[in-house]
Formats: C-alpha cells, sequence, structure tokens
C-alpha cells in the first residue's frame, strides 16, 4: 500500500500543469550555440559564491526559512538554493530573480511538466537538449535544470540588450504581453529581494 501511494504521489508531482508557455525554437548563431553549449556541459558542484563567506550564511539562512514552507526538508532546500545562487551567478544573474521566476514556472516542484512539454524547476523546453545539451540528460535533475534556465535566460538577456521586461517574455513564449513579466517581477520583490544586513555591510567593506 505505501509503495502504491508513493508512485502515485510521484506521478502527480510530474504532472502537475506549470505556467510556461511555449518557448520558441530559433536558430542559433554557431558562436552562441558553442558558447551555450559550453556552459551547460560546466561540471562544476555547486557552491555559495559570495566575497563575504558571512554574507553568504547569512543568505542561504534566509532564503531556507522563506522556502520552509514550500520545501519542509532542509537539507532539500539548502541544496536547491546553493544550485540556484551558483547557476545565477555564473549566468550572470540575479540569484532572487531567479527564485521568483521558478516560484512562478513551477511552484518549485523539480517534477513539473506544462502543458507544452517544459520540463524542471525551471521548466526548460525539451529541444534545447537537441540545442545545445547532451541526448543523455535529464531536465527532471534539479542542478542541470537549473544550469539549463539560467544559461537560456542570460541568452535571452543579450538577445534584448538587458531588457529584462523582454527576456522574460521570450522565456516563457510570450513575447509583447505583460502577465508573465509582471508575475515573475512581482514574485521577486514580493518574496525574495534581499539586501545584507548592515552588520554585514560593515564587515565586507573592512
Amino acid at each position: 500500500m505505501r509503495r502504491w501511494r508513493f508512485a502515485l504521489l510521484l506521478f502527480t508531482l510530474a504532472t502537475v500543469p506549470a505556467w510556461a508557455g511555449a518557448q520558441r525554437e530559433e536558430a542559433l548563431a554557431a558562436n552562441v550555440a558553442s558558447a551555450m553549449s559550453r556552459s551547460i556541459a560546466d561540471i562544476n558542484a555547486p557552491r555559495l559564491v559570495f566575497d563575504n563567506p558571512h554574507e553568504g550564511a547569512a543568505w542561504l539562512a534566509e532564503m531556507s526559512r522563506r522556502l520552509s514552507r514550500r520545501l519542509p526538508d532542509q537539507w532539500l532546500r539548502e541544496r536547491l538554493l546553493t544550485a540556484v545562487q551558483y547557476e545565477a551567478t555564473r549566468a550572470g544573474l540575479d540569484p532572487q530573480l531567479v527564485l521568483g521566476l521558478i516560484q512562478v514556472e513551477s511552484g518549485f516542484n523539480k517534477y513539473a511538466i506544462s502543458p507544452v512539454g517544459a520540463r524542471g524547476l525551471m521548466q526548460v523546453m525539451p529541444f534545447w537538449v537537441r540545442s545545445i545539451g547532451a541526448s543523455e540528460h535529464n531536465l527532471f535533475e534539479l542542478t542541470l535544470n537549473l544550469r539549463y534556465g539560467c544559461t537560456i535566460l542570460r541568452h535571452y538577456l543579450d538577445i534584448e540588450r538587458g531588457n529584462l521586461f523582454r527576456a522574460l517574455g521570450r522565456y516563457n513564449g510570450s513575447l509583447g504581453r505583460a502577465e508573465y513579466p509582471n508575475l515573475v517581477v512581482g514574485a521577486w520583490r514580493s518574496h525574495w529581494q534581499w539586501t545584507p544586513p548592515a552588520s554585514l555591510q560593515q564587515t565586507a567593506g573592512h
């Protein structure tokens, strides 16, 4: 009976519809595809990337507290948050923005599948595996999904010359419409924005 219930839970998690729209598959210039492929192929283990380790510990503790209702398991929360901070920083993105995007896209369900087939935490469309990845890549794997998602969002920001509104529209497949970018930015600003405590800022300045 327990085994049956566990299987049902996994099936339910895997089939929960997510917010993602339909990212457009577009031809990539050879140099762009190569750069994105190199980013995806990075196999370094995630770690917190802060100049001040005390700031990193404070960030992790606060983000973990905010995420606790959605992910009760502390080990899973900290693993996810460490990977988000690492992959976002690698891609030149604000980790808090990425947390807002994940909240909207999948509700932090790593097994989420959208009606159009986007997968995982950041709702990555499978065609990206063919374009910039490898056939064995599993988009439900936490760190790999974040690496794809952050790499793709960075690509869209570059295309749009830093225009976050348009980059988020491309990410969701709803370019030119306000609903999705407003949801992500709203989640970012309402739930995930973070400023280091003044004591840590003073420490970092010395």
